[in-house]
Protein backbone atom coordinates (compact mmCIF):
# COMPACT_ATOMS: atom_id res chain seq x y z
CA UNK A 1 0.00 0.00 0.00
CA UNK A 2 1.31 3.29 -0.73
CA UNK A 3 2.04 6.26 1.64
CA UNK A 4 -0.37 8.53 0.11
CA UNK A 5 -3.74 5.38 0.33
CA UNK A 6 -2.56 4.65 3.88
CA UNK A 7 -2.87 8.45 4.85
CA UNK A 8 -5.95 8.37 2.94
CA UNK A 9 -7.66 5.89 5.14
CA UNK A 10 -6.12 7.00 8.35
CA UNK A 11 -8.11 10.23 7.63
CA UNK A 12 -11.43 8.11 6.66
CA UNK A 13 -11.18 5.97 9.97
CA UNK A 14 -10.63 9.05 12.00
CA UNK A 15 -13.64 11.05 10.87
CA UNK A 16 -16.08 8.08 11.25
CA UNK A 17 -14.71 7.14 14.45
CA UNK A 18 -15.18 11.46 15.88
CA UNK A 19 -18.78 10.76 13.88
CA UNK A 20 -19.99 7.63 14.97
CA UNK A 21 -17.63 6.11 18.02
CA UNK A 22 -15.99 3.72 16.02
CA UNK A 23 -14.01 3.54 13.17
CA UNK A 24 -14.19 0.51 10.05
CA UNK A 25 -12.07 -1.98 10.99
CA UNK A 26 -10.12 -2.23 7.35
CA UNK A 27 -10.38 -0.12 4.75
CA UNK A 28 -9.35 -0.70 1.07
CA UNK A 29 -8.61 2.50 -1.35
CA UNK A 30 -8.16 2.56 -4.86
CA UNK A 31 -7.72 5.70 -7.10
CA UNK A 32 -8.78 5.51 -10.51
CA UNK A 33 -8.55 8.66 -12.59
CA UNK A 34 -9.64 11.10 -10.72
CA UNK A 35 -11.92 9.08 -7.94
CA UNK A 36 -10.75 7.41 -4.68
CA UNK A 37 -12.76 4.19 -4.15
CA UNK A 38 -12.93 3.37 -0.72
CA UNK A 39 -14.26 -0.12 0.40
CA UNK A 40 -14.90 -0.05 4.74
CA UNK A 41 -15.65 -2.93 6.35
CA UNK A 42 -16.34 -3.61 10.14
CA UNK A 43 -18.09 0.03 10.90
CA UNK A 44 -20.82 -0.48 12.82
CA UNK A 45 -20.45 -0.05 16.99
CA UNK A 46 -22.30 -2.31 19.03
CA UNK A 47 -25.29 -0.01 19.44
CA UNK A 48 -25.92 -0.36 15.63
CA UNK A 49 -25.49 -3.67 15.34
CA UNK A 50 -28.02 -3.94 18.42
CA UNK A 51 -30.16 -1.63 16.25
CA UNK A 52 -30.09 -3.19 13.21
CA UNK A 53 -31.75 -6.21 14.43
CA UNK A 54 -34.73 -5.12 13.13
CA UNK A 55 -35.86 -4.54 9.50
CA UNK A 56 -37.19 -1.01 10.91
CA UNK A 57 -33.58 -0.27 12.98
CA UNK A 58 -32.01 -1.82 9.28
CA UNK A 59 -33.20 1.57 7.69
CA UNK A 60 -32.36 3.67 10.56
CA UNK A 61 -28.79 2.86 11.11
CA UNK A 62 -28.86 2.86 6.90
CA UNK A 63 -30.17 6.96 6.85
CA UNK A 64 -27.96 7.70 9.69
CA UNK A 65 -25.09 6.40 8.15
CA UNK A 66 -25.44 7.59 4.80
CA UNK A 67 -27.21 11.18 5.21
CA UNK A 68 -24.68 11.72 7.98
CA UNK A 69 -21.06 11.28 6.14
CA UNK A 70 -22.75 13.28 2.95
CA UNK A 71 -23.96 15.70 5.00
CA UNK A 72 -20.54 16.24 6.73
CA UNK A 73 -18.57 16.28 3.52
CA UNK A 74 -20.97 18.74 1.46
CA UNK A 75 -20.17 21.34 4.25
CA UNK A 76 -16.64 20.20 5.02
CA UNK A 77 -13.71 18.84 3.29
CA UNK A 78 -11.88 16.44 5.82
CA UNK A 79 -8.54 17.89 7.24
CA UNK A 80 -6.02 17.11 4.94
CA UNK A 81 -7.50 15.52 2.47
CA UNK A 82 -7.29 17.64 -0.31
CA UNK A 83 -3.92 18.59 0.86
CA UNK A 84 -2.92 14.68 0.23
CA UNK A 85 -4.61 14.45 -2.57
CA UNK A 86 -3.56 17.47 -4.44
CA UNK A 87 -7.10 18.01 -5.79
CA UNK A 88 -10.40 19.30 -4.36
CA UNK A 89 -13.08 17.29 -3.44
CA UNK A 90 -16.03 18.00 -5.52
CA UNK A 91 -18.77 15.40 -4.90
CA UNK A 92 -18.97 12.16 -2.51
CA UNK A 93 -21.01 9.13 -2.79
CA UNK A 94 -21.53 6.70 -0.21
CA UNK A 95 -23.70 3.82 0.32
CA UNK A 96 -23.69 0.73 3.05
CA UNK A 97 -24.64 -2.36 3.53
CA UNK A 98 -26.50 -3.21 6.76
CA UNK A 99 -26.39 -6.90 6.92
CA UNK A 100 -22.65 -7.47 5.46
CA UNK A 101 -21.33 -3.96 7.78
CA UNK A 102 -19.43 -3.10 4.52
CA UNK A 103 -19.76 0.44 3.03
CA UNK A 104 -18.76 1.72 -0.21
CA UNK A 105 -17.36 5.60 -0.77
CA UNK A 106 -16.56 7.37 -4.09
CA UNK A 107 -14.50 10.34 -3.58
CA UNK A 108 -14.64 12.18 -6.78
CA UNK A 109 -11.48 14.96 -7.30
CA UNK A 110 -11.29 17.46 -9.70
CA UNK A 111 -8.34 15.88 -11.03
CA UNK A 112 -6.79 12.95 -11.66
CA UNK A 113 -5.01 11.63 -8.10
CA UNK A 114 -0.97 10.95 -8.92
CA UNK A 115 -0.50 8.30 -6.47
CA UNK A 116 2.96 9.00 -6.93
CA UNK A 117 3.18 12.57 -5.97
CA UNK A 118 3.68 12.54 -2.47
CA UNK A 119 1.18 14.94 -0.42
CA UNK A 120 1.22 18.64 -1.03
CA UNK A 121 2.64 21.07 1.88
CA UNK A 122 0.31 23.96 3.05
Amino acid sequence: MSKKIHEFNDIIRKLRKELFGKGPERIHTVFVENMAVSTLYGNLSASEQFIARTPEGREMVHAARTSLIQDLYSKQTPEGMEELMGAKLVHLFSDIKIEENIAVSVFVFDRKIDEQKEALQS
